[in-house]
């Protein structure tokens, strides 16, 4: 796929997300892991995946990102709004998980967001009215 339209998720009709990832001291990933989920509107995707990726790149989230592309997902509950997964190596590391959070405060991502384990996304476990997962950790919403 050409690297400009992988950078740019709201052009990509080929695959359901695009990732980054980057090499740093950050722990590696545990069973507890989990991840932020930030949801946006559609026409804001791209500069908000932009957004998340400096933030990445900079080292003031964990080591991975994701984001939600222009291809409709069968799990997705309103084609209006995409998600970017912003991931923290293990829940039970509340430093870290918060400390990611307020990172992406700094960009201006403001409004309550769930935090979900991977555990109940390996498992199926999606919301089925409104944008937020249903099952999230005890970090959901901050």
């Amino acid at each position: 796929m050409n690297e400009a339209l992988e950078s740019k998720p709201s052009k990509n009709e080929e695959e359901y997300w695009i990732g980054d990832v980057v090499e740093s001291d950050y722990p590696e990933h545990t069973e507890r892991g989990g991840k932020w989920l930030i949801f946006v509107r559609f026409e804001e995707l791209d500069d908000w995946w932009e957004k998340i990726k400096s933030l990445l790149h900079e080292n003031k989230l964990g080591a991975s990102a994701k984001t939600a592309t222009a291809k409709p997902n069968p799990n997705a509950n309103d084609q209006k709004y995409k998600v970017i997964c912003v991931y923290a190596y293990d829940a039970d590391d509340k430093d870290d998980v918060m400390r990611i959070r307020e990172s992406l405060r700094t960009i201006g991502v403001t409004w309550k967001i769930p935090f979900k384990l991977d555990s109940d996304t390996f498992l199926g476990r999606y919301r089925k009215k409104g944008r937020s997962e249903e099952h999230t950790s005890e970090l959901q919403s901050h």
